[in-house]
């Protein structure tokens, strides 16, 4: 028998595969008007949607799952903050890893490894030179831990032997956050990509000290995929970890109005992802650790744990699509829409 592509997986619904109950299917986009930001139900049976690629029939379980991309699209977890004796501020937070049954798409549960019992988890957020105290709580029954991308004692690392936290077991992680610039963190733990895959990761901003100019609106993306029958290749991709959710929600925005993107690339089992934004430009900051651009594009290609900020406004109303710049992972899921309005 010849082997099913991960595009035939898509197209052909094979849960029972997986042990699923339904049938996935494709809803082909139709030409015509857009429906409101409103319509929670954008992408119906009949696909009835401009501006977009072919995505699923029927919705996510968002309420199940008990995170929605849209809230996590501007959720900044700043901790909470006191100030030391030495007059540093302090930002304490907690951070638990639990296993959890998510909903990727209608009718298909992965079995995941969650922060907080979401995906991507919290988005923590603090100033250049903050003192950050992190109680991680492993409410599993394997090892895991929290790996920050960014300076900090050895003993700090989040890998095994220096930060490792066994099953039921509490770490807690100390040290001032910095460079500034857009990082992550992730589990340490090996088989490293299956831990980090399952779920595992997360945003981490650090602000430069004085902020940077501000803006209208902040946006955190995290690109990922996710691997459903682990055979180390990615069956579908996403932002913000929902397959095509920003297709049927597209992100509200207004005409002139500053947009800073915070984005990075956790994608694994693939060497490569990409960002491309349609009918439009943005300022691009590598790893956001300087306060100058280093180029005016609509497309960046990022490779694994690769992170940056961009900047841009739309000059006119519309509806607008940004995916990945590789057909494959737009197809299967990495794909959304700006929907901008006066």
């Amino acid at each position: 028998m010849n082997p099913i592509s991960r595009r035939d997986f898509v197209k052909m619904g094979a849960l029972a595969a997986l042990g699923g109950a339904g049938a996935l299917k494709i809803a082909h986009p139709e030409h015509g008007h857009p429906a409101s930001t409103g319509d929670k139900h954008r992408m119906s049976s009949d696909g009835g949607m401009t501006h977009a690629m072919p995505g699923f029939t029927g919705e996510v379980d968002i309420e199940g799952n008990g995170f929605d991309p849209m809230d996590i699209l501007t959720d900044f977890d700043y901790g909470k903050v006191s100030i030391l004796p030495n007059g540093q501020t302090l930002r304490e937070y907690t951070i638990t890893a639990i296993n959890k049954e998510i909903e990727v798409a209608p009718g298909i549960k992965f079995q995941a490894w969650t922060y907080n019992g979401r995906i991507p988890g919290p988005t923590l957020r603090a100033t250049d030179g903050d003192h950050i105290k992190i109680t991680f709580v492993n409410g599993t029954s394997m090892p895991h831990s929290m790996h920050f991308h960014g300076f900090h004692e050895a003993e700090m690392d989040g890998v095994p032997g220096a930060g490792m936290a066994e099953p039921g077991q509490t770490f807690v992680y100390e040290f001032d956050a910095g460079p500034f610039g857009m990082h992550q963190y992730h589990c340490h733990a090996f088989p490293l990509a299956r831990h980090i895959a399952k779920g595992l990761y997360g945003a981490f901003i650090v602000d430069p000290k004085g902020g940077r100019p501000p803006v209208d609106t902040e946006l955190v993306m995290v690109m990922s995929g996710f691997d459903i029958d682990f055979d180390d290749l990615n069956d579908f991709y996403a932002v913000n970890a929902i397959p095509f959710y920003y297709q049927s929600h597209p992100i509200p925005l207004k005409v002139g109005a500053k947009v800073r993107i915070y984005l990075t690339n956790m994608l694994e089992f693939d060497p490569v992802n990409s960002f491309h934004l349609h009918a439009n430009f943005f300022n691009y900051y590598p790893t956001g650790t300087s306060l100058t651009p280093s180029e005016l594009t609509d497309t960046i290609i990022l490779g694994t744990a690769q992170r940056g900020i961009l900047e841009f406004s739309y000059p006119r109303p519309g509806n607008f699509m940004f995916h990945a710049h590789v057909t494959e992972f737009s197809e299967l899921g990495w794909t959304g829409n700006f929907e901008v309005t006066a």
